[in-house]
């Protein structure tokens, strides 16, 4: 099995995350009282871009925060990550915002404002063939079809939050990576190259052309949040499978980071190297 992991490129949402910690998830129309309430850093992007990074991986990003204090501070920590965010530039609108609220069993509910994120777009970006790319669908669609176009190399999706994919990204993309609440909303994926289907607790399985591939499952842990839990995946699946692993090895590996992630608070968890996973 290879040692070594590819360059990897990050295109993708940059978020503040406002997280509330609840004893129980509200119903509608309910208020409920929160324990406490924090600021961290977040977005989709940014979240697999950091986990990409501390597993070992030479990772860049391209996104878009709000010239403000906390675009600022989001770019200090993406560098403070390992990532190069010279990609990420300021744009017009002020930095997304993810409200997230946390029960005590790690479940959580997230509602995004785009902001900043609605200006990413891939034009005059360069990507090299020995560069893996990862995208995920918190930045404009027509971004994510101009940058199936533009990738020569290994390309992923992060196919969250779950919207119809033109054909010519599903035909496109090397690996689709999706939850099974998204899986069952994007029936084009059926017979998608290959998708990444997790399962929370369960586990996850590689689907080849609808065929499942490989199924393992998670390993048992305290949960404290599930924020960080489906990026950190993201992360290590990509790295894994462009860096040659078995499908069976790299998904074992994505779960044992999958759950290592939901034992920490927020959504960009520290972790080992990825070879540690194993």
């Amino acid at each position: 099995m290879p040692q070594t992991l590819g360059p990897l490129c990050v295109v993708g949402s940059i978020n503040v995350d406002l997280t509330a910690s609840v004893a129980r998830l509200p119903g509608a129309g309910e208020t409920v009282l929160g324990v406490d309430l924090r600021r961290n850093p977040g977005g989709k992007g940014a979240n697999q871009a950091a986990a990409a990074a501390r597993l070992g991986a030479s990772v860049r990003m391209i996104g878009a925060v709000g010239d403000d204090e906390d675009g600022r501070r989001m770019l200090d920590n993406l560098q403070d990550a390992g990532v190069d965010a010279g990609g990420v530039w300021l744009g017009g609108s002020a930095t997304g915002t993810a409200l997230i609220t946390v029960d005590a069993a790690g479940e959580n509910q997230i509602v995004v404002c785009a902001g900043a994120n609605d200006d990413v777009t891939v034009e005059g970006a360069v990507f090299d063939a020995e560069e893996a790319v990862l995208a995920q669908l918190e930045i404009p669609l027509p971004a994510v079809v101009a940058l199936a176009e533009a990738v020569t190399g290994f390309f992923a999706l992060n196919a969250a939050p779950a919207q119809t994919l033109p054909e010519a990204v599903v035909a496109r993309a090397d690996l689709v990576i999706v939850n099974e609440t998204e899986y069952a909303l994007l029936p084009e994926l059926a017979d998608a190259r290959l998708v990444a289907v997790t399962y929370g607790g369960a586990g996850a399985a590689l689907l080849a052309r609808g065929t499942e591939a490989a199924r393992v499952a998670a390993p048992r842990v305290h949960a404290i949040s599930s924020v960080g839990a489906g990026d950190a995946f993201c992360a290590a699946i990509t790295l894994a499978l462009h860096a040659g692993w078995s499908p069976e090895d790299a998904l074992r590996a994505a779960c044992a980071v999958g759950a290592d992630a939901v034992t920490h608070a927020g959504a960009q968890p520290p972790l080992r190297r990825l070879a540690d996973y194993r």
